[in-house]
């Protein structure tokens, strides 16, 4: 699987960071001693945990290597650790688990959020900011396209490739195991360049699982066209060049 792309990933960081920020708002921790950032990135999130709690133990966790150089080149003295996030043993109980939109990767929900609340510490809190945007019209032709008769059978795993549940399943899945539930969601708003500008953020991200099956660069740059025309009748340009790129996420606190 090719790496992700940083550059590519950043684009967008203003609109990329405001759920950290929320999510980090929300968090009623007074002084957690250990925090661990999973699918940390380039580390932008783990730097607003360290902005928020600067006397805590920072690691940041991620399956990239490019990522991780990055993250480690801005901030050497932290702990960053290579790892898919199903394969993370922790060394010890944290004060914060936190991930912002990692876990959706992440198959089995049933059994990877209890698991990550109790490396939780009494006291602590399992933190969890995941798209929760399957019905958006961005999905929907990413879906339309793969379904093409041109690769609909290579791309069948694509279509599958996130794995977020509804809002009552966490909190059955959680609610006899946390101190406390905090359950939300949250649809931003956000304004773009256009209709290739949605394309632009859904390579770096949700388009990665169908592009890295298709066998080449032919195939690939088609399947791009063939979804910015689908991006062209959802997301029109108004009369300023731009459009409304609305985007919903999930957000889950659970206290020990």
């Amino acid at each position: 699987m090719p790496d992700w792309n940083p550059q590519l990933y950043l684009k967008f960081s203003d609109q990329r960071g405001r759920p950290a920020a929320d999510l980090i708002a929300q968090l009623q921790l007074e002084n957690p001693q250990r925090i661990i950032d999973l699918g940390c990135g380039t580390g932008t999130s783990t730097e607003r945990l360290q902005q928020r709690w600067p006397d805590a133990q920072i690691s940041g966790l991620d399956s990239s290597p490019a990522m991780l150089r990055q993250a480690q080149d801005s901030h050497p003295e932290w702990h960053w650790i290579e790892s898919r996030i199903e394969d993370w043993q922790p060394a010890g109980a944290y004060n914060l688990i936190f991930s912002n939109a990692a876990l959706h990767w992440v198959a089995d929900h049933g059994s990877l959020f209890p698991r990550l609340l109790g490396s939780v510490a009494p006291g602590g809190a399992l933190a969890v900011q995941m798209p929760h945007n399957l019905s958006s019209p961005a999905t929907r032709a990413m879906k339309k396209v793969s379904e093409d008769a041109h690769w609909s059978s290579a791309l069948e795993g694509a279509r599958a490739s996130t794995f977020v549940q509804p809002a009552g399943f966490y909190y059955q899945e959680l609610r006899k195991l946390a101190a406390r539930l905090n359950i939300w969601e949250t649809e931003y708003l956000q304004i773009v360049d256009g209709p290739l500008a949605v394309l632009e953020w859904l390579r770096s991200t949700a388009l990665r699982p169908y592009l890295e099956r298709l066998p080449d660069d032919a195939q690939r740059q088609q399947f791009e066209e063939m979804c910015l025309a689908e991006l062209e009748q959802a997301y029109p340009l108004d009369d300023q060049g731009r459009t409304l790129f609305p985007y919903r996420r999930m957000f889950i606190i659970a206290y020990r």
